[in-house]
Formats: C-alpha cells, sequence, structure tokens
C-alpha cells in the first residue's frame, strides 16, 4: 500500500509520453521494459527492506550518547540494498556509473521509498541532492574525490544552511570561512536542523556547508553577497581516496522531532578544536564554485530539494489514502439513512457518502500532487535533452515557476489528506497501532523544511512571476491555454475548460492589481494566499490533463479512467472555486493582517 502502480503507469506512459524519451540520445538505450524493470526494483526494495522497519525506526529514533548515533540496523541494511542496486545514480551518466535514467522515470522509481519510508529514504535523497549540486559547480577534482563515492553509496551527504540564530534568513549566518595558505578553508560556526548530519550508515558524510568569507577588513561581509559554498568531509580523504583523519566537525546534539524520527536531525559545530584535523582546530573545507557566489551555487540543490519536498509530501498523502482506502472497504460499521434496523448487518464504511467525500478529496489531492511532481520531472529531461534550444529554455522558465507550488501545494494539500485519512479510520486513527498517524507527523514537516509556505509565496509573487518581464508566467500561461482549448472541444470537458480558463484569467487580473498597489509591503502582504490560489489553478489543470485521458474508455480499465473523471469533477467542483474567495480578497489589497501590531495581540 505505496503507490498505485497503475497511477504510475498511467501518468508516465499515457500521459507523460516517457516513451519518446527513448528516441533521445541520451536515452537511446532504453525502453518501456527497462523503465518498468527500474520501476519494479524499487517497488521490490522499497516495499521488502524499507516499508517493514518504518515503523520501528519512528518508535526507537536515533539516539546520542555523548561520542556515537545509534541508528536501528534495519536502516543500514536497506541502504545497502539501495545503494548496492545503482539507484543512488540511477539518473546519472554512465561515465559517473549511472543507468542514464529519465528524470521523470528515476522519480516515479524513487517515490516508492518516500511512500514506505521517508526517513531512511532521506539519507542517499539528500546525497543525491549533494552530488548534483557539486557535477553543476565542482571541480574535477572534487568530482573524483567526493562525488563518485557518493554516487557509489560510500560517501553520503548533506546541505548545511540553517544556523541557530538566523533560521531561514540565510543573509544573517555567521560561520566563518578563512583561507588557508594552501589554498583549503578553516571553517568556525555552528549549524542547526542537519538531517542525516551524523551517523555510521556510510564511509565518509560530505557536509555541503554556506559560510562567510571575511572581507579585507577580516570582516564578515553582510547579508547574503558574502556567503561561500564549502565541502567539509566529516574524515579528509587522502589523494589516493583513502580516508584520512577526522575533520573537525562534532556532533552537539539531535533535534527530536514530532515526525521523521529515522533521519538524524543535527545541531553540528564546526571548529570547535575537538578535533586538530592537520593539527590544529577548525574544519578544512574546500571552495565550491567562486568565492562569494555560494547561495546561487546552493540552490542548485535547494530547489531540487524542494520538489523533493513535494514528492515526498505526496507519497505521504498516497499511501495514507491507500491505507484508509483499504479500512473503509474492510471496516463495517452503521447502515444507511434508510434502513436503520438494528437486525439487518452494518455496512462498510466506504458505502457512507461522507466517507466517500473524504476518500474523494484524499485522491483528488494525491493523484494531482503526483501529477504536478512527475510534470515537473519531465520539464528536468526536456530542460537537459529538449531538440531545440527554445524548447530547453520554456522548459527551465516552466520549472522556475512551478517550483514554489510543486513545493508547497503537497506540502499543504497532501498533508490534508493524512488528516482526512486519520479521520475515516476514527479512533483508531489517532492511536499508533495504526500507520496513518505516522503518516501525518512525517508529513507535517513538508509545510517547514527546504522553504515555508511564506517563503514560497514571496518567491512566486515575488520574483517568478514577474522575472523576465513574466516569462515564465507567459509560459505557464502557454500550456494551459493549449489543455483549454483542447478540453473545450470535448463534451463532457467543456464546463472543466471554461472554469479553468475563468480563474487563469483571474490570476492574471489580481497580480496586475497587486503589483499597481505601487508598495511592495502591500503587494506581498498576502502572499501565501497568492501562492494557494495560484497552486490550486495548477493542480486544476493537471486533473483536465488527466480528464482528457479519460474520457470514453471501456473495458477491464474502465474503473481505473471513470475514477480519474470523478476525482476531476470533485477538484473542479469543490476545490477550484476556492481559489476564486482568495483571489477576491487579494484583489482588494486587503491589509488587515499587515495592518495588525505586536500589542493587539
Amino acid at each position: 500500500m505505496i503507490i498505485s502502480r497503475r497511477d504510475i503507469d498511467f501518468l508516465l506512459y499515457e500521459w507523460l509520453n516517457v516513451e519518446s524519451l527513448t528516441r533521445r540520445e541520451r536515452y537511446a538505450d532504453h525502453s518501456r521494459e527497462t523503465f518498468n524493470a527500474a520501476l519494479d526494483t524499487c517497488e521490490q526494495i522499497a516495499t521488502d527492506l524499507f516499508a517493514p522497519h518504518n515503523k520501528k525506526a519512528d518508535q526507537n529514533e536515533p539516539h546520542f550518547d555523548g561520542e556515537t548515533v545509534h541508528i536501528i540496523p534495519e536502516v543500514k541494511t536497506a541502504l545497502k540494498a539501495f545503494c548496492d542496486a545503482g539507484l543512488m545514480a540511477a539518473g546519472q551518466d554512465y561515465e559517473l556509473g549511472g543507468m542514464q535514467l529519465p528524470c521523470v522515470v528515476e522519480k516515479a522509481g524513487l517515490s516508492y521509498f518516500k511512500g514506505a519510508n521517508v526517513g531512511t529514504a532521506s539519507y542517499p535523497f539528500l546525497t543525491v541532492g549533494a552530488a548534483n549540486t557539486l557535477l553543476k559547480c565542482g571541480t574535477p577534482e572534487q568530482l573524483d574525490t567526493f562525488v563518485k563515492p557518493m554516487l557509489e553509496g560510500r560517501f553520503f551527504g548533506t546541505m548545511c544552511l540553517s544556523e541557530p540564530q538566523a533560521g531561514s534568513s540565510l543573509s544573517d549566518i555567521a560561520t566563518r570561512a578563512d583561507l588557508q595558505p594552501d589554498g583549503t578553508y578553516r571553517l568556525k560556526g555552528n549549524k542547526m536542523w542537519i538531517s542525516a548530519g551524523e551517523h555510521d550508515l556510510s564511509e565518509n558524510i560530505v557536509h555541503l556547508v554556506l559560510a562567510k568569507v571575511p572581507g579585507p577588513d577580516g570582516k564578515l561581509i553582510p547579508g547574503v553577497k558574502g556567503i561561500s559554498l564549502f565541502i567539509v568531509p566529516k574524515k579528509l580523504v587522502n589523494p589516493d581516496g583513502s580516508l584520512g583523519e577526522r575533520n573537525d566537525v562534532v556532533l552537539a546534539g539531535l533535534n527530536h522531532k514530532m515526525g521523521y524520527r529515522g533521519t538524524t536531525n543535527c545541531l553540528l559545530n564546526f571548529g570547535e578544536g575537538k578535533f586538530k584535523p592537520q593539527g590544529q582546530a577548525g574544519a578544512i573545507g574546500y571552495l565550491v564554485g567562486e568565492v562569494h557566489k555560494g547561495l546561487a551555487n546552493m540552490f542548485h540543490m535547494m530547489n531540487e530539494a524542494r520538489i523533493g519536498v513535494g514528492l515526498g509530501a505526496v507519497m505521504l498523502g498516497y499511501t495514507g489514502y491507500l491505507h484508509s482506502l483499504e479500512y473503509a472497504r474492510n471496516r463495517p460499521q452503521g447502515r444507511h439513512p434508510l434502513n436503520k434496523d438494528p437486525a439487518q448487518p452494518q455496512v462498510q464504511l466506504i458505502e457512507h457518502t461522507d466517507i466517500k467525500r473524504m476518500l474523494l478529496a484524499q485522491k483528488a489531492y494525491v493523484e494531482g500532487g503526483l501529477g504536478l511532481n512527475l510534470y515537473c520531472a519531465r520539464l528536468v529531461d526536456e530542460e537537459k535533452t529538449g531538440e531545440s534550444p527554445e524548447q530547453r529554455a520554456n522548459a527551465s522558465r516552466l520549472l522556475d515557476i512551478l517550483t514554489p507550488i510543486a513545493k508547497s501545494w503537497p506540502s499543504q494539500w497532501c498533508l490534508e489528506a493524512n488528516n482526512l485519512a486519520i479521520q475515516i479510520h476514527g479512533g483508531y486513527g489517532y492511536t499508533r497501532e495504526y500507520n496513518v498517524e505516522q503518516f501525518y507527523r512525517d508529513n507535517r514537516l513538508n509545510p517547514i523544511h527546504e522553504g515555508t509556505h511564506g517563503i514560497q509565496g514571496l518567491d512566486l509573487l515575488g520574483r517568478k512571476v514577474t522575472m523576465q518581464d513574466g516569462a515564465a508566467f507567459k509560459a505557464l500561461s502557454a500550456e494551459m491555454q493549449k489543455t483549454i482549448d483542447k478540453a473545450a472541444d470535448a463534451p463532457q470537458l467543456a464546463d472543466y475548460a471554461k472554469a479553468l480558463d475563468d480563474t487563469w484569467q483571474r490570476i492574471e487580473t489580481v497580480t496586475k492589481a497587486l503589483y499597481r498597489a505601487g508598495d511592495m509591503n502591500k503587494t506581498l502582504a498576502n502572499a501565501s494566499l497568492y501562492l494557494e490560489a495560484f497552486g490550486h489553478t495548477v493542480v486544476a489543470w493537471i486533473w483536465l490533463e488527466q480528464a482528457m485521458l479519460s474520457t470514453d474508455k471501456s473495458g477491464h480499465d474502465a474503473d481505473f479512467y471513470r475514477g480519474k473523471l470523478q476525482a476531476c469533477a470533485y477538484f473542479f467542483k469543490w476545490e477550484l472555486p476556492k481559489a476564486h474567495q482568495q483571489l477576491d480578497l487579494l484583489e482588494t489589497i486587503d491589509t488587515t493582517t499587515l495592518d495588525m501590531q505586536d500589542a493587539w495581540f
């Protein structure tokens, strides 16, 4: 009960047409058969080795005895199988030991692990993100020393951004990096909320660390302009690739989380002097890219991580949906309103209208969210291998504007799916004996990490919709218009096409009105509300895309397609109208929240 394989096949082969990618040089060795084999491998390992210890890892979270972090052994066993199957490098070049799978197929396969056990899955996924960042920004020597062992699964990786006093405000980080005569740097500072920051699951841990190189006056440069990116390994690596002495990176303590408990979450001290590599205190770091260009380099990882967060949110919502669906189909309770005779047998929960409502809402959220995230993964393939420069540039523009949606919308609404899954279970759902309460707790992190809803709203409204004279906004408009025009010709979908067209036009109108306010505080005051309305409209578009492929279907699969059409109907009738209410408020340039004062609370 991790995910519906039929749904995966529908999205990949019927909608996103991934088989067409095999006509491109990069994927010429692949076929539907090789894609299915990769998906089968992911499903088997996730089912056999990740899912069985999900609850155990939650109930026996990592603990630190002052010297060592202890993690249940099943985690290492599962990760070894993951790495041995070559999945760490599934999307990478053959030269790097990869399979050269399309990103969309890779993400579909890896989604099984997020749904099976998001805590254990975090270790390799953070590593892949760190490796991809270094592949874009690192030197050949850094690739040989750090990236190749990461893709082999021998080294794991992290991203070290936040600090106790700074949180999401990266301009306020205070970790310092001083240049040394040999060209390395010595780092001193503290990093907070570092997932997978300490463990013994791999030979080494490669930390990607944001720090500030002081200016000529010896002082740290204020703001984000002074930030640089560094590789800081837990253990130094010798020229021959063997591991050397321990670097000056120390675990100060573990954070104990509401969910996601299987992943160590750490406060790390860099350069406190417990270890003295090469005879002196200070964590040895290696500059990635140029000095003071660290934030731009780290955002390669951040954007990938944001889409990954969205996919993780989808999968926790999806598996929760399937658990509640099975429970509703098998749990007898109550009778229909017109048949209250206690002598008659009880009906299954799924026969009650309100249960159907909650199941249908979950289906609409999780299948819509999965469609959105796999669409974004397909854009990555277009960006990399599109047949023309304009095709690749257009994919890049679409990714820019959809990234905050792909992160935040599932984090909000697939979490709501988990909430509904608990409700369907009734009192049982609120107990640890059933899995759905853990799915909710695990998913509650996703609206927070890699940029909160507020940050994503500011990114979308404050930057993405206006960048390059609205180029990304126009690109998305053009894609939506294609769908609207096609759906308008289908009698069953024409009303939905009009509803989507009307809502998108309102978003265009409201966006202009917000920018006519003449005051960015007012324009951005309700950016989170704008994000919600925009996101609901995008997912309505994703549902209309799926519905167009589901009309007039018959045969043994007819029920699958009817389910798609019903979920689309639900989304347009129950969900999309919410966007209009939000847009009404946004258009007034409401300042209720902006005007609120501290003393009034």
